[in-house]
Order: C-alpha cells, then structure tokens, then sequence
C-alpha cells in the first residue's frame, strides 16, 4: 500500500515560491519519496493562494492550481470539524492546525509534514519536520 503524507500548507509554498534554505530542502524531501501519495485539502489551497490572490499574482497563482490539482484531495467533513476541536482542545494548536490534522488522520495518513514545532511536539512519530535533519529518510 502506497504511503499517504499529508503536505502541511507551509510544505507547499516552500515548493513553489523561493523561500531560501526551505525550497530547496523541500524538493529534496519529495524527491527523496517518490513513493509517497502527497495529499492536501481544500485548506491548503485556501491558506496557499491567500497571498497571490491579494497581490494579483496570475502566474504563482496558476503555478499553485496546477501543483495542487495534481495532489490526492482529501476532503473536509462535520466528522472532521468534530475531531479538530477536540484537537485543539487537546493540543491547544490553532483552528487550521488542528483542520489539516484532523483530515490528515480522518484520511488515515502516514505522516504529517510541517516546519511547526509546536505540532511536532503535540503529535510525535504522525506530524513530522521536514526540514529536520533527524526525519530524514
């Protein structure tokens, strides 16, 4: 069975915007797992094209549909919302955090990968830093 990662929003504007010292080490994490099925929800795509929406920047906004659009979409239901409060509640992580946690784990992924030490330490092993030289694979 192919390993599902959820992408964390931060993962994904490292990857197509030139974010120094995070780009680079993010198309090397992906690159160094081929054999993952990265996913993503609606979320990501909200928080992602908050800013070139704002900015009215059609080519990083295109770059961003495209890159999503070919990601596992892995959808947001009342299950969901009910099992990111009691993750917050839990965690005392942010509304979207514990969002992209929850459908992380409603879909039965692997791993999480952020560069969010707080989620890191709210769920060890399951949210991993991918830009920690440690979660290497």
């Amino acid at each position: 069975m192919t390993r599902r990662v959820y992408l964390d929003t931060c993962c994904v504007i490292y990857l197509l915007e030139d974010v120094p010292s995070f780009s680079e080490a993010m198309y090397k994490r992906m690159a160094d797992n081929l054999d993952c099925l990265f996913c993503v929800s609606p979320l990501v795509r909200l928080e992602a094209l908050v800013k070139p929406s704002m900015d009215g920047d059609r080519r990083l906004i295109d770059n961003y549909e495209y890159f999503l659009h070919d990601q596992e979409w892995l959808s947001m239901s009342d299950t969901t919302f009910d099992q990111a409060m009691w993750l917050r509640a839990k965690h005392r992580i942010k509304t979207q955090d514990a969002l992209h946690l929850a459908v992380a784990l409603q879909h039965e992924c692997a791993e999480f990968w952020t560069n969010d030490g707080q989620l890191v330490r709210a769920m060890p092993g399951f949210v991993v830093n991918a830009f920690s030289e440690s979660t290497s694979p």
